[in-house]
């Protein structure tokens, strides 16, 4: 058990290489062992590409030894075709006698269908190795699947005294001004550089972090306020990695289209009660404002196949999720700075379930059960 535990291990961190570029598929790493050594190793490495089995097995420069070797897998194999063909039938075709696995694939395709094959065939499966490390891993995958929507991340900083954000009088004030200029004049009204508000909580290093977090998700989402206040790009230009999905909840149209968000740099979709209309990178999504927002939205993004959302503000929207009891993880930054006053934060009563140091910052991470 515990080579079979020391190999699954080395299955998961290769799993961990494929984060941020598979999904909706699952992150998923193979070894092959042949004499107590490892002969080749695979992951599955990019959406509608070989699956991490397929990549082990071609790995194999001698393939007669596969009748004589293990093969470890931290999930089923998948026993449908879909972009590629089933894995299990190449694991039945190149004749290995035994497979040991993470955890079983709850998707329905799969459920238990790519193990029952192996066995039909007279391999041996062995299950349930570390199989909590193999579902936390695949925690996104498992949640878009049993929950038919995406798993969601709340991600916020606020300051020692509780704070999201600064009085935002001036910011109201600018708005105002770009309503009233916007009725006598086509162009809508841009802060000055003067009139920017000093709201930064974290250290450049938490920023940096929360830039690799988004690049290892589908989608990221904010509200209107946050979008007028803050004015943020929702990349991940402190890394290197794929931008999210930009998601906005702007629900009667109000704001700017000089706003970062509506640079067509990447695509965004923009939940409204107004219309439904696409221009190139820009989706505006009709949604019903005298319904709950959230299960609209939320199915909205299952049937666009998007495993996984971070909600990154501000309060309003996260509270909102945070009440209706609908989230999976919550990522909170304590910087070390007051602001006396403000807006305060969201609440989350529950207790963190880890709380590490990042520079001048704590993070405090929730999982809701």
């Amino acid at each position: 058990m515990k080579i079979d535990n020391k190999q699954m291990i080395r299955c998961l961190e290769l799993a961990k290489q494929g984060i941020g570029n598979v999904a909706p598929n699952p992150m998923v790493g193979c070894v092959i062992v042949y004499q107590n050594k490892i002969i080749a190793v695979g992951y599955h490495e990019k959406y509608g590409e070989a699956h991490a089995e397929v990549n082990a097995i071609n790995a194999v420069m001698d393939k007669s030894v596969l009748k004589e070797s293990t093969l470890y897998v931290n999930l089923e194999p998948c026993a449908h075709s879909g972009k590629t063909p089933p894995c299990a039938d190449l694991i039945i075709k190149h004749q290995i006698p035994n497979v040991v696995v993470g955890c079983i694939d709850t998707y329905a395709e799969v459920a238990g269908k790519g193990i029952e094959k192996l066995r039909a065939a007279g391999i041996s499966v062995t299950v349930g190795v570390l199989e909590e490390k193999a579902k936390e891993l695949n925690k996104r995958f498992f949640t878009f699947h049993n929950k038919k929507r995406p798993f969601i991340i709340l991600k916020w900083a606020e300051t020692k005294d509780g704070f999201i954000d600064v009085e935002r009088n001036v910011i109201a004030n600018i708005e105002e001004r770009n309503m009233k200029q916007s009725s006598q004049t086509k162009d809508c009204f841009v802060p000055r550089n003067d009139e920017k508000v000093d709201n930064w909580i974290t250290s450049s290093f938490s920023k940096k972090l929360v830039h690799q977090w988004r690049s290892e998700e589908q989608a990221i989402m904010i509200g209107t306020n946050t979008a007028l206040n803050d004015n943020p790009k929702l990349t991940v230009r402190e890394v290197e990695g794929k931008n999210p999905l930009r998601v906005v909840l702007d629900l009667n149209l109000r704001l700017p289209e000089q706003l970062n968000v509506f640079d067509s740099s990447t695509p965004t979709l923009v939940f409204n009660s107004v219309k439904s209309e696409i221009k190139h990178k820009l989706e505006f999504v009709k949604i019903d404002k005298n319904n709950d927002l959230i299960p609209q939205i939320l199915n909205e993004l299952y049937q666009r196949n998007i495993q996984s959302i971070i909600i990154e503000g501000g309060t309003q929207l996260l509270q909102t999720f945070i009440d209706a009891n609908c989230w999976d993880e919550a990522k909170v930054f304590i910087g070390n700075k007051t602001f006396t006053k403000g807006l305060k934060a969201p609440l989350i009563d529950k207790q963190p379930n880890a709380t590490l140091q990042f520079d001048t910052d704590i993070l405090n991470t929730y999982n809701n059960a």
